[in-house]
């Protein structure tokens, strides 16, 4: 009896806190694409569009197209043979388009 009581209070527990760690994740998501929306100064129906594709996506899409996007740019500033300064600046740019 005490562990059919005991089983269920974790149960419970366990289902209670299920929906806040969801809800703490999803407002991070929430901010991380507010923020890269107001950095590429996206308004009306282009952020409409871009929060959705951001609020979507999965974590591990957006570290592979970060990827991605590193390695594009890494092979312009090579093919253009930039280097300190110039590349330094390059970079920064591609990265934040």
């Amino acid at each position: 009896m005490k562990s059919t009581i005991l089983t269920a209070l974790l149960v419970l527990a366990a289902t209670a806190l299920a929906p806040a760690a969801w809800a703490g994740s999803q407002q991070e998501k929430m901010k991380t694409c507010n923020a890269e929306a107001k950095e590429k100064a996206l308004s009306s129906d282009d952020r409409k569009a871009f929060m959705k594709e951001c609020l979507s996506s999965k974590p591990a899409d957006k570290k592979t197209s970060q990827q991605e996007k590193m390695k594009t740019c890494n092979a312009e500033a090579k093919a253009k043979a930039l280097a300190g300064d110039d590349r330094s600046k390059f970079m920064k740019q591609c990265l934040s388009a």
